[in-house]
């Protein structure tokens, strides 16, 4: 069988396991923020917490809320980094550097992941499980909730209330992630995964080199970190180490597994604002702009364009050889558009535009098909600014399930969008024009732009995957790196909120033969449409002088 037959055969399965999940997985969802009864386990939690389950928060409550949690969740883990040599099963490892500490603590809080260490040399047993996989499970339920308090803003009318953050948290936590992680870690093990509290086992190389391999709970936490779209490796080579991902049954199973919640949240929408077809358009646009970088990056990887390469035979350095090209970049696809730092080959190793590719995949702002929540409310966000643009075309008040959307709500969805894209170029820029950070590109000219963008805009999407080559465990690049990723978490959020209680206080007005169909295929190429051109037109002159400039 050819590579290629086996890509697309790879790809068919993909697809026929996502659509076998998405109506039971997506009703599921759905219940579970739904239903007004509470387990008796999320009964003692709301007592310990001192939460009323019942009463419902306005959108600043809500947002407040949401800060407090991710705050003492980032003082928490840093804590726990910093003391790490007077914890039980640290291995004998050192605490974490304050500016170390920093970056960790704020990347596992904002569902981003980016590491700056090696895990198996730098963090034990304890910190890794109850620290960086227990975030692993936070920071995905916290965007889960902010994706469900958005859709009730569509669903309810004249009220200043979305919802009640503790319980979509618990609920999150409980009933959905725990759920699939208990599988998918049962599954991971199955196929060769390694779970145990190993402190390491001996091994002497064919150079006759002695070195510790480290073992660890590694199951445990690949599954949620790919179900939560999270992406931290338990080791440095991250999914590309055989302990992590032992074959290609469980390289096939982690990229569904990133894009299991993402995909069935889109169904999760249509029933809870009543019309299954607005799941449909969503997630047939989520899937157009997939397949399209999936093409690319597949065609721009196989052909290996660019004399140097064709040279050389191949572009193979830093590549996963045991799964293919194909596989490679399905995985790169999957895990640039969904917030997951994951990755099983790495992409500085990709040729120039199939990683320029990558990284205009992360611009498109985490929505093909997203993260965990993320990636539903970011794309509900483009659908108001679609059908802004289709009213002006017609000079009609525009209208979006049944809300109007009003000067208001475009300046909230204005400041989101614009969010990420200054964070990241503005990242870049400064550590282009220091000193200190250049020092860090270990490959000059359009090389090391792309990886100093690359970082910015992993961190400023919350993505966490690195393009390798750049020495980022530095003063400068942790403490950037570790703002950018708060702020490109946290000030996002809060536009949504304020969005969710803006439409929640409208009258849902009925729709009349001016208004648009957002169920149908003309609204879909029209979403399709403003993504490209809203992050081709903010990304392209950075690209232009990276990845376009390398490739060219």
């Amino acid at each position: 069988m050819s590579e290629t037959t086996a890509g697309l055969l790879q790809i068919g399965l993909l697809i026929a396991a996502l659509a076998a999940c998405y109506r039971p997985l997506g009703a599921y969802m759905a219940r579970a923020y739904t239903r007004e009864k509470d387990t008796g386990v999320e009964r003692a939690l709301y007592r310990v917490m001192g939460v009323d389950p019942k009463a419902d928060q306005r959108w600043p409550v809500y947002a407040r809320s949401l800060l407090a949690f991710s705050a003492v969740s980032v003082l928490g883990l840093y804590a726990m980094l910093r003391f790490q040599p007077h914890l039980p099963l640290s291995l004998g490892f050192g605490g974490v550097a304050p500016d170390q500490a920093f970056n960790t603590a704020a990347s596992f809080i904002t569902n981003t992941n980016w590491q700056s260490y090696s895990g198996e040399s730098t963090m034990g047993h304890l910190v890794q499980m109850a620290g960086l996989a227990v975030q692993n499970f936070g920071s995905a339920a916290v965007g889960m909730a902010v994706a469900v308090a958005l859709i009730r803003g569509f669903t309810r009318s004249r009220t200043d209330r979305v919802g009640n953050f503790w319980v979509d948290l618990v609920r999150g936590c409980l009933r959905i992630l725990l759920p699939l992680a208990v599988v998918g870690a049962i599954a991971l093990v199955a196929l060769g995964a390694v779970q145990n509290f190993s402190a390491g086992t001996g091994a002497t190389t064919l150079a006759g080199i002695h070195q510790t391999i480290t073992g660890g709970p590694v199951a445990s936490q690949e599954a949620i970190k790919e179900i939560g779209t999270n992406g931290g490796g338990f080791y440095n080579a991250n999914s590309a180490h055989p302990f992590e991902n032992p074959n290609p049954f469980s390289n096939f199973l982690e990229i569904f597994f990133l894009l299991l919640i993402p995909v069935a949240l889109t169904r999760t929408f249509g029933l809870m604002v009543k019309d299954k077809r607005q799941g449909y358009a969503i997630l047939a646009t989520m899937g157009a702009l997939w397949a399209t970088i999936l093409a690319g990056m597949w065609s721009l990887e196989a052909a290996h364009p660019g004399t140097a390469l064709r040279l050389a035979g191949a572009s193979m350095e830093g590549k996963e050889t045991r799964f293919g090209v194909a596989s490679s970049a399905l995985f790169a696809t999957s895990t640039t558009g969904t917030s997951t730092g994951a990755v099983d080959s790495f992409h500085s190793s990709f040729t120039a535009l199939g990683g320029g590719l990558a990284i205009f995949n992360m611009g498109l702002g985490e929505i093909a098909p997203g993260g965990t929540g993320s990636g539903i409310y970011g794309i509900l966000v483009v659908a108001i600014v679609t059908v802004f643009i289709a009213g002006l075309m017609v000079g009609r008040t525009p209208e979006y399930l049944r809300k109007k959307i009003t000067a208001r709500e475009i300046k909230l969805v204005s400041l989101y969008i614009l969010t990420t894209p200054l964070l990241a170029l503005a990242g870049t820029g400064l550590a282009m024009s220091l000193a200190g950070p250049k020092t860090s590109i270990l490959n000059p000219g359009p090389h090391g732009l792309s990886e100093v963008l690359y970082a910015f805009v992993s961190s400023a999407n919350n993505n966490g995957s690195a393009f390798a080559g750049l020495s980022v465990n530095t003063g400068f690049y942790n403490t950037a790196l570790g703002v950018v990723m708060l702020a490109g978490r946290f000030i996002p959020m809060v536009f949504v909120l304020a969005l969710a209680g803006s439409l929640a206080r409208q009258q849902p007005v009925p729709a009349t033969a001016g208004t648009l169909p957002t169920h149908r295929l003309l609204f879909v190429g029209m979403l399709y449409g403003v993504v490209i051109i809203v992050a081709g037109l903010t990304f392209f002159p950075a690209l232009a002088l990276g990845p376009l400039a390398e490739g060219l």
